[in-house]
């Protein structure tokens, strides 16, 4: 991308990137229209790819947007003193998903990521994912205390499934056209650690 785009005021760069997270949202990659996308913007759309070399530049930096709105948030909680993992990783959740209900298309937008296949962007996308699940384990879970844990438990996978397990969830919700309510979902994430804590801790953890 052109880093001229980093030079607009707040404003207009928020104009452009909320336009964008609409239409991805609201359509798979493909037929989301990048007129549509400067449409909204308020922008002729040479000068949308005169900040984005093309879409699939356009969309990876959503994704990175994304990605770094949920680890703003995440980092704005107070985690000095927090050495058990499902601890840490139930704040985590509340904190990522009350962004997330508060910013729909930044929602709807990370699901349709999450999930994309056999687009012209799903290599990559995937690609980042795989990637961002190893380092948001090597940064978030420096201080916990893994001797709770059973010998042959690998913590990282346990991540990987309650973020898969999450991700599922809110895209069957989506697709159903149910509400995401915030209690719903974390009511439903605690059932699910406290399974992955009888199965993952020691006994006298437990």
């Amino acid at each position: 991308m052109n880093e001229k785009f980093f030079t607009l005021s707040p404003e207009k760069q928020a104009r452009i990137t909320n336009a964008a997270l609409e239409v991805f949202a609201r359509n798979d990659y493909k037929h989301a229209s990048t007129d549509d996308i400067a449409a909204k913007a308020g922008i002729s759309k040479g000068l949308l790819f005169y900040y984005f070399r093309n879409k699939q530049s356009l969309y990876l930096y959503l994704y990175d947007y994304a990605l770094e709105q949920v680890r703003g948030q995440v980092l704005r909680q107070k985690l000095d003193g927090v050495t058990d993992f499902f601890e840490l990783m139930h704040i985590g959740a509340r904190a990522k998903l009350e962004l997330l209900t508060r910013c729909p298309y930044l929602l709807e937008f990370s699901i349709r990521a999450f999930y994309s296949r056999g687009e012209a962007v799903s290599d990559a996308v995937q690609a980042r994912l795989n990637g961002d699940l190893t380092g948001s384990f090597a940064q978030y879970f420096s201080n916990i205390d893994f001797s709770k844990f059973r010998p042959g438990v690998d913590p990282a996978q346990l991540l990987r499934m309650l973020t898969w397990m999450t991700e599922g969830y809110m895209n069957e919700k989506q697709r159903a056209g149910v509400p995401v309510r915030l209690e719903d979902i974390l009511a439903d994430y605690s059932g699910w650690e406290e399974m992955f804590r009888k199965i993952a801790y020691k006994e006298e953890y437990l």
